[in-house]
């Protein structure tokens, strides 16, 4: 009888963390919570709000007055952004009179990073008092009613990578987070929506608004017109390569989230289509256009949180 010899190939990530390759979730509760206190101890801040910026967002972050500023790299245990547009800088701050704390970049897991990684800031930010989060993104709009420089509040999102087992719950359970089964049906909150609707209004940024359905992507790679139109069957409506993990981590330990995507190309849906494809240039400049619209309709969902 023949003997099949198993083996395991090793992630890049398992080389970088020196762990054994086919764990998971390998940040216990304990390790989260010695991030969450090493911050706590260096900044009089204690937010109840977080902001995840998305590419070319940053400037989010410079909206905060008496700033504390931690880059990535000086926080034990913590990833670094290697993405343009992704400071990699956790900023403390107020905001008329409320405080913050503003993930200046975001992980990927394109850049190496497991997906339960790129969303273990949020149950950092969990530790460390936050209720709120907002998450921002750059995407590409698969709507055809969408034109570049729209602002889509997200109202679900489709998971991609989830549907092959790579979820940021992936793993042993540690029910201080939260339930072993947790359900997302409800996972952009409905009345934050409604509050951001509202705002919008009041700043005159109706024409710009949309609702719909993000969906999330590993990339690096951008989509092919296949697949782009494959997605809109599946009723999506922007593409991106983030976000969702990090909305599952936020909803499992119990914050409630608001989310949108700031439209910065619309995907090219057409074979041998001689139309500009999309490139992080594009988005950057987008990103960077409608940098005031979007600080103001942040401040303006800050300010009135409370009425939610």
């Amino acid at each position: 009888m023949t003997s099949v010899k198993m083996f395991r190939e090793e992630s890049i990530e398992d080389v970088i963390d020196g762990s054994e390759p086919g764990e998971y979730n390998k940040y216990s509760y304990e390790r989260i919570e010695s991030i969450s206190k090493f911050l706590l101890d260096r900044t009089k801040q204690r937010p109840e709000i977080g902001i995840i910026c998305g590419t070319g967002m940053g400037g989010l972050a410079d909206m905060l007055e008496d700033k504390e500023i931690f880059p990535y790299k000086d926080i034990p245990d913590f990833p670094v952004s290697t993405v343009p547009g992704h400071s990699g800088r956790l900023v403390f701050g107020n905001l008329n009179g409320k405080s913050i704390i503003c993930m200046q970049g975001r992980f990927h897991v394109y850049e190496g990073y497991s997906v339960w990684k790129c969303a273990m800031p949020v149950r950092v930010m969990k530790l460390i008092g936050v209720k709120t989060l907002i998450v921002t993104n750059a995407a590409g709009g698969l709507n055809r009613n969408f034109t570049v420089g729209d602002i889509m509040f997200i109202k679900d999102h489709i998971n991609f990578p989830g549907f092959g087992g790579d979820n940021p719950l992936r793993g042993r359970n540690d029910d201080r987070w939260g339930p072993r089964f947790p359900p997302m049906s409800n996972a952009y909150d409905l009345g934050l929506r409604q509050l951001a609707r509202t705002v919008a209004k009041e700043l005159n940024l109706e024409k710009y608004l949309q609702e719909g359905v993000y969906c999330m992507l590993g990339g690096p790679s951008y989509e092919t017109v296949s697949e782009m139109m494959a997605l809109t069957l599946l009723g999506a409506d922007a593409v991106g390569m983030s976000t969702a993990h990090e909305v599952i981590a936020a909803r499992h330990c119990g914050i409630r989230v608001f989310g949108m995507s700031l439209i910065t190309n619309i995907c090219v849906m057409e074979h041998d289509s001689e139309k500009p494809l999309a490139n992080h240039e594009e988005v950057m400049e987008t990103g960077n256009r409608r940098r005031k619209d979007l600080e103001k309709l942040v401040t303006g969902i800050i300010m009135k949180l409370d009425t939610v």
